[in-house]
């Protein structure tokens, strides 16, 4: 059975390169910020952004991975980097997908333990099927799905898409 593929490699590419902008365009009085990418493909989408801001901004970026359990957000969120680091900082939590909203709030939280500069959402695919008041601020594609499909995203080096299921 093939897949149902609703953004090919190129889409992403191009998606990708367009959040990159926005971010550049919201974060343009900053001379660090703080791209913070939920694993594991958060973090991926995370690692293309920063490559593309690298390219056409004079802005810091630092990268980190963010450790959320998805089956039970209320354990420890773990990242890569120290409070201390993005503490007064422009922070970008980067996802794949925003289905309901959970992983995306709870990192959100996380986040705010320490004050923030600003603080921003981006992600691949928003499904409008949320449980929490919680919007993508930077997204590639918005799509109204059943709440019984599932959208997945695959990044390979030279053939990444997403597909429904």
């Amino acid at each position: 059975m093939p897949l149902n593929i609703i953004l090919n490699h190129q889409q992403i590419e191009n998606k990708t390169r367009r959040i990159a902008y926005q971010i550049y365009e919201t974060f343009a009085d900053e001379e660090e910020i703080v791209l913070a990418g939920i694993a594991a493909n958060g973090y991926v989408l995370a690692e293309k952004i920063a490559a593309i801001l690298k390219e056409i901004a004079p802005l810091k970026i630092t990268l980190c991975e963010v450790k959320i359990d998805k089956q039970n957000p209320f354990n420890p969120i773990t990242t890569s980097i120290t409070k201390e680091v993005y503490r007064n900082k422009g922070i970008v939590l980067v996802d794949d997908v925003l289905n309901s909203g959970t992983t995306l709030v709870y990192g959100v939280k996380h986040f705010l333990e320490v004050p923030v500069k600003k603080f921003k959402t981006a992600v691949l695919v928003d499904r409008n099927h949320k449980k929490f008041p919680v919007k993508a601020d930077f997204k590639g594609i918005s799509l109204s799905t059943s709440s019984k499909e599932h959208v997945h995203v695959v990044f390979e080096t030279d053939n990444s898409y997403a597909y429904l299921v």
